[in-house]
């Protein structure tokens, strides 16, 4: 017995396009707090939400870019400390 509709195309196209969302989010998020962690979720998510064939394909690639970003900072104010966390 199925309780749920079964899956279309079009539904994996929408869970594609909320990854997209959601990485940019997760990436924009990642400039400010706990960049370790939503940096790489950032880019994984978008590198899903491409491959799965997302209708907001540029927002895909915000979030991608920006979770690159995110680590970037973190090497860049763990090279100003010289230790593994950074705060201001």
């Amino acid at each position: 017995m199925q309780l749920t509709a079964p899956a279309t195309r079009r539904t994996g196209v929408r869970d594609a396009d909320g990854m997209a969302v959601a990485s940019f989010i997760l990436g924009l998020l990642g400039l400010l707090v706990l960049n370790v962690f939503l940096g790489p979720i950032a880019m994984v998510l978008a590198a899903v939400a491409l491959w799965r064939g997302t209708a907001r394909r540029g927002r895909a690639y915000l979030g991608l870019a920006l979770g690159v970003a995110d680590l970037l900072v973190l090497v860049a104010f763990m090279q100003a400390d010289s230790t593994i966390s950074w705060s201001f």
